[in-house]
C-alpha cells in the first residue's frame, strides 16, 4: 500500500465516520446501541476545545479506517495515557497495514505526549483482534474488571442526593 497515510478527521469526514462506527458496532453484534448522529460528532470531536480526536487511515483518497482515542490520566504515574476508543479498518482492507499504522501512529502520539501507557478494550471473543494485538506485544490486563453506568442507572445516581 504504498499511498497508504494517517491523518486527523475533519468535520468532513462526519458521514465515513459515522458508516465505520454504524460497521463497527454490527461486527460487534451491537448494532441497536448506536445513537451517535452528526450533531454528535461535530458537538464532540469537531467543537473548539475537543477532548477526544479521530483519526483516518486512507490510501490516496480512499478512507480504509479510523480511530478514536482521548487523553486519560494515571495517579499512580503522575502521567497522561492515551486511550483507543474505537479502532476500525473496513473488511476488504484488512490485511494490508491499515490497522497497525493506526495503531503505531497513535504510539507515536502517546510518546510524543509522554504518555505512560497506551490502553483500549476488545471483546473476549474477538480471536483475531487479540492475536493481532498480542502480535506487537500488547498484553491483556485481565486483574481489572471494568463497570460502566448508562441510561436509568446512571441518572437515578446523578439524581440521589448528596451525603
Amino acid at each position: 500500500m504504498s499511498d497508504l497515510h494517517i491523518r486527523p478527521a475533519t468535520i468532513e469526514d462526519t458521514d465515513q465516520i459515522l458508516r465505520f462506527i454504524r460497521d463497527l458496532a454490527i461486527y460487534e453484534k451491537a448494532e441497536h446501541e448506536v445513537l451517535s448522529t452528526p450533531a454528535h460528532v461535530h458537538r464532540t470531536l469537531f467543537c473548539e476545545q475537543p477532548s477526544v480526536h479521530g483519526l483516518m487511515c486512507m490510501n490516496g483518497d480512499q478512507p480504509l479506517g479510523f480511530a478514536v482515542y482521548f487523553f486519560n490520566y494515571s495517579t499512580w504515574q503522575g502521567r497522561h495515557g492515551l486511550y483507543l476508543e474505537d479502532l476500525y479498518v473496513s473488511p476488504d482492507s484488512r490485511g494490508q497495514g491499515a490497522g497497525k499504522a493506526l495503531l503505531q501512529h497513535l504510539a507515536r502520539i502517546a510518546v510524543e505526549k509522554d504518555c505512560g501507557r497506551f490502553e483500549w478494550s476488545v471483546l473476549d471473543w474477538n480471536a483475531p483482534s487479540i492475536a493481532f494485538y498480542e502480535s506487537l506485544g500488547a498484553q491483556p490486563q485481565n486483574e481489572w474488571v471494568r463497570y460502566r453506568l448508562t441510561g436509568q442507572a446512571l441518572a437515578d445516581l446523578a439524581a440521589q442526593d448528596q451525603a
